[in-house]
This record gives C-alpha cells, structure tokens and sequence, in this order.
C-alpha cells in the first residue's frame, strides 16, 4: 500500500444517531448498554480495548488489551506487574482507553486514574483462566528480553514439570489486575460528512453531565 492509496481511502457514516435522550445517566451504564450491543455483532472481540500509559521519560505507549470487567469503580484488566505496561502504571497511575467498534460505527474513549484490584479478586479471576493461560502466566516474564539461547518452549516444558498434573496453579506474585476509573469518557458516533456525534460525560457534583462536543 502506497501513500496515494491512503490518500484515498475514505468512509461516510450513517447508520445511526447519539442524542442527548439515547445517554444513560451513567459513564458506565452507557458503556455496559454499547458493549452488549457490540458483542452482538463481534462476540470474539468486541472487549478489545486500545490502552496507552506514558513512560518515566514522557513517551506515550499503546498497546490492545482485553477488559475484564466495568462497574461504576472502572474498566478492569489484567497483566504482569513487571511488564513494560505495569511498570509504567505503578509509576505513572493513570491512563486512557479507546474502544472501536468497526460494525458499529462507534468508538468511546476513557480517561482516568488506575489502581490495582485486591489481590482477591485477581485471585478469582486467575482461576477462572485456561490451564493453558495459567501455565503461560508463569512461562513469560513479560516484556523483559528472552535469554540468547532460551526459549519460550522449555520454559513452558519446565513450568509444566513444575506443577505437574494438579488442577490447582497459583497465581503468579508478579500478575495481577488493574483498574481505570471513569475520570471523563466520550462516547462517538459517526455520521454523514464527518458530522459525528460526540458526548463527553463529566463530572457534576454527585452525578454525570454530558456535554456535546463538536467533531
């Protein structure tokens, strides 16, 4: 793909609208009513979620992760602790989340302050996972570099000598969730000419106030 076939791509917006009387009184009510619908037409993927963090030197990162959980405390996630994302939370606590729904025409953006869960409840979600992602968990140092020499195959093979055939596998110290509370969140719809509806929920007193912004 060359620069004048970018050049060219373009998509008109119309199949539907976002108005004040659709928004539900809440950031994450409305996000909870998109997800439902977005899982009807993407049921694999729809919890796909773009999540950027900011390093110690200022440099933005982005990676795509999958939310695990949305309650009016946040969107939650999970990931090593030491991974490049993790360590960039514990220092910097906050972040922001875009979810794109292609078929949908839609997108919302969320930004807020991240916390961790209690151990507890990234207890209960570890077990509720795979074997085979339990077992992963404990194979990949994440984001660190793989020893010259070392592969991530024996280091499965070892973790699987490790624990055996019991049914029980421990979460890792190191691996855990996260939590990004609604701090504001807008949600997009797209429309004909690039008119896209946009409305931005912000904090008002002990509630939400919507407000439309212009595309």
């Amino acid at each position: 793909m060359d620069g004048a076939s970018l050049f060219d791509v373009r998509r008109d917006y119309a199949s539907r609208r976002l108005t004040r009387d659709d928004l539900a009184a809440t950031p994450w009510e409305q996000l909870e009513a998109w997800l439902a619908e977005a899982a009807e037409v993407d049921p694999e993927d729809y919890n796909a979620v773009h999540l950027a963090t900011v390093g110690p030197d200022g440099m933005p990162s982005g990676r795509v992760v999958l939310a695990r959980g949305v309650s009016p405390e946040g969107i939650t996630f999970y990931t090593n602790y030491r991974s490049a994302k993790g360590q960039e939370l514990e220092a910097a606590p906050r972040a922001a989340m875009t979810f794109f729904w292609k078929e949908l025409e839609r997108q919302i953006r969320i930004q807020g302050p991240v916390t961790r869960v209690p151990e507890a409840e990234s207890d209960a979600y570890f077990a509720s996972r795979p074997r085979s992602s339990k077992l992963g968990a404990w194979a990949s140092e994440q984001s660190a570099h793989v020893p010259e020499g070392e592969t991530l195959e024996a280091r499965l093979e070892a973790v699987q000598r490790r624990f055996g055939d019991t049914d029980h596998i421990p979460r890792p110290p190191d691996w855990g969730g996260f939590r990004l509370g609604f701090g504001t969140m807008e949600c997009w719809q797209g429309r004909p000419s690039r008119l896209h509806d946009r409305w931005k929920y912000v904090p008002s007193g002990a509630g939400w106030q919507p407000m439309q912004l212009f595309p």
